[in-house]
C-alpha cells in the first residue's frame, strides 16, 4: 500500500521514533501539515485500515507503529515518481539519495538493491 502525500509525514515520524501516540505524532507534523489533532487522529485511523500503521497500547495510551517497511515503501514511491512524473522507464539511480537525512548507509544500500532489482525485471 502506497501512502498519500499527507500520510507520508506521519510514517516518516514513526520510522524515526518507532512508536508514538497520536498527540506525539501530531506534534511532529502539525506545523508541516497545518492540521488539528482531530485531523491527525482521523488520518491515523485511515492508515490503520490501510495497514500503513499498527496500534498497541501502553499504560492506557494508544500507540502507533509503522505497518510498512521504510526502504521498500520509499523504493515504491521513487519508482512511481520516476515513471509517472519523470517518465523514466529504466533504473532509478539510488545515488541520488546519498544526502538523505532519513536513510542510513545500510538503508541506502538496501534501496539501491531494490531499485536495481526492479530494473532487472
Amino acid at each position: 500500500m502506497k501512502p498519500s502525500p499527507t500520510e507520508l509525514p506521519l510514517l516518516k515520524a514513526l520510522w524515526a521514533q518507532t512508536e508514538l501516540s497520536a498527540r506525539e505524532l501530531h506534534g511532529h507534523v502539525a506545523e508541516q501539515l497545518g492540521w488539528s489533532l482531530s485531523s491527525t487522529r482521523k488520518t491515523l485511523d485511515r492508515m490503520v485500515e490501510k495497514g500503513l500503521v499498527t496500534t498497541g497500547e501502553r499504560h492506557g495510551v494508544k500507540l502507533y507503529r509503522p505497518g510498512v517497511e521504510k526502504v521498500s515503501t520509499l523504493a515504491t514511491l521513487t519508482r512511481d515518481f520516476a515513471r509517472s512524473v519523470l517518465e523514466v522507464d529504466g533504473p532509478v539511480p539510488a545515488s541520488s539519495f546519498s544526502g538523505s537525512r532519513i536513510l542510513s548507509d545500510v538503508e541506502l544500500a538496501e534501496l539501491e538493491a531494490l531499485l536495481e532489482e526492479e530494473a532487472g525485471e
